[in-house]
């Protein structure tokens, strides 16, 4: 059997029957583009430019809903809207971390009711499994899907050996929700298919003063990363148009890496 970072993402629709797990890799093959870009900026106006300009060139949005200073419901809906007229899903980076009942409410309720318009969201494994029930419990009705924090890209994260191996066992039990992992590399047995999201990418960087250690995308991707999360090295730079070329060219090297990976010669 082949495994599945060496199958395209086409193929390996039906391992998925989670529907946002399976919108992703059709985004994904229909766009030729594994990129994600993190879109961590504070104000509304700032997040919409940017998130304009690369949606081109990306199959997923990820977004920090609660760091921008002026949120309010306006920007959701022009979120919704661009996500139509660009055609790439939406990833609330809210690393959930609390017990069942409580993250129901943060994922469901408040100013922001984050399972109503993002498709993934993602959570840490420390207060066990009943934070993927509870999560579950408003997101599957929805067609939504959850990551598990698995592995992280700065120095001296503890989130490594058992953590990670527990966060594996973890997702087994909930493989109806649970769509794979933040994580730095392949995760799970062989033949089991996991959408594995890797962060720290980034061309030219080695990293930054606050611990964060950056990989270029044809690493992450030639050891099995199926999406690459790229932040600042995309937009920290340049008006509107010097963002879309750097998109763009972030979304050509992942693609390259991929098309290598599974035996693909001829990229675009």
């Amino acid at each position: 059997m082949t495994p599945p970072h060496s199958q395209t993402y086409s193929s390996r629709l039906s391992n998925h029957t989670n529907p946002a797990a399976r919108a992703l890799l059709q985004c994904i093959e229909r766009k030729r583009s594994n990129l994600c870009v993190s879109v961590d900026v504070s104000t509304k106006a700032r997040f919409l430019e940017v998130v304009d300009a690369v949606g081109p060139s990306v199959c997923l949005i990820k977004t920090h809903m609660d760091i921008l200073e002026d949120f309010d419901a306006d920007l959701l809906e022009q979120l919704q809207a661009l996500s139509k007229k660009h055609d790439f899903l939406i990833f609330e980076d809210r690393k959930f971390a609390d017990i069942g009942n409580t993250v129901v409410l943060q994922y469901s309720k408040g100013t922001q009711r984050i399972a109503s318009w993002s498709h993934l969201t993602n959570a840490h494994i420390v207060p066990g499994p009943g934070i993927i029930s509870g999560l579950a419990s408003v997101g599957l009705p929805l067609g939504r899907g959850l990551l598990l924090l698995a592995e992280m890209s700065s120095e001296g994260t503890l989130a490594r050996g058992e953590y990670t191996d527990a966060a594996v066992r973890m997702a087994r039990g909930a493989r109806e929700f649970v769509v794979g992992f933040i994580a730095q590399r392949r995760l799970g047995e062989e033949g089991e298919d996991w959408l594995i999201l890797t962060p720290g990418v980034q061309l030219g960087a080695a990293g930054d003063t606050m611990g964060q250690q950056y990989n270029t995308p044809s690493k992450v991707v030639g050891e099995g990363a199926d999406v690459i999360i790229v932040g600042r090295g995309v937009y920290a730079k340049g008006g509107k148009e010097e963002v879309r070329a750097e998109a763009e060219r972030y979304r050509r090297e992942g693609w390259a890496a991929y098309e290598k990976r599974v035996g693909i010669h001829k990229s675009t």
